[in-house]
């Protein structure tokens, strides 16, 4: 029997909606076998963060390190990494095991507003991570921050996306969800030959809490199976499009996403919240 195995480098999500538990629960529904190696912990629910509690850096190390020797991986993303240090350290661990599968989300700001990622660690993201990535997710103000660039169409996007492949990135999704100005959500995948607009009709919800996490998880269990990077993205796609439409309805701020409902979808299958 071949497993298929993905590891995400993010940070802990009490609420199940985002982080590690969003992406295990994309690795599962995918097919594929998922591990961890937490960065930081949260005290959070679909109203805001209330604690972030970051792990030592050798702390890190070791998690990842114990994949590394035993299990392996046959894809890699990164979530939430909170620091510069971190950010080293897991740059450090990707080269050390050669792991080519390698996506990038650059986590820096939760639904809720609250802050992800220190502002020392932009630098030693884009200084040690990109130059990584198979693939980098950011959406539009996380792109901005990269970039240095104000983004307000899409061709300011185009621009943005040949300025982080500049840096390093094999490929770039600039998601579109919040240009919400448009009745539809165009993400642009630029791979340094040609840019393909991936569009779909946007969900009006309040529950997209973990949007961008699961998005990158299931590029990564599709890239964890030998698809191209595409074909992964185009899934990605489609799995967080089910994902926000059947909406689960839970909590009283920004709820969580439906992990379910891509697979049920395939299945015949609908989930009615009420």
């Amino acid at each position: 029997m071949n497993v298929y195995k993905a590891l995400t480098i993010a940070g802990s999500d009490s609420g199940g909606g985002a982080g590690i538990q969003a992406d295990l629960k994309t690795f599962q529904e995918l097919g594929v076998f998922g591990m961890s190696a937490i960065t930081a912990v949260t005290a959070q629910n679909t109203l805001g963060v209330n604690g972030v509690y970051p792990m030592a850096v050798e702390a890190v190390n070791q998690q990842i390190d114990a994949i590394g020797e035993d299990l392996g991986t046959d894809a890699v993303k990164t979530g939430m990494l909170f620091s510069s240090d971190i950010i080293r350290g897991v740059a450090e661990k990707v080269k050390y095991y050669n792991w080519r599968n390698f996506v990038v989300d650059p986590v820096m700001i939760a639904k809720g507003g609250a802050s992800l990622l220190q502002k020392e660690a932009v630098d030693a993201l884009i200084q040690h991570l990109i130059p990584l990535a198979k693939v980098i997710t950011p959406n539009i103000p996380e792109a901005e921050v990269l970039t240095g660039l104000s983004i307000n169409s899409l061709t300011d996007r185009e621009e943005a996306a040949r300025t982080i492949i500049q840096m390093g990135a094999q490929s770039v999704v600039i998601k579109g969800g919040h240009e919400e100005s448009s009745q539809t959500v165009i993400d642009l995948f630029y791979d340094g030959n040609e840019f393909v607009y991936l569009d779909s009709k946007r969900i009006v919800t309040q529950h997209t809490h973990g949007t961008g996490c699961t998005f990158s998880a299931a590029i990564t269990a599709e890239l964890a199976k030998g698809n191209q990077v595409i074909d992964a993205v185009k899934t990605a796609k489609a799995f967080i499009q089910a994902a926000i439409q059947d909406t689960l309805g839970i909590g009283s701020g920004h709820g969580p996403t439906n992990h379910w409902a891509f697979q049920r979808r395939n299945r015949g299958e609908r989930y009615d919240a009420n």
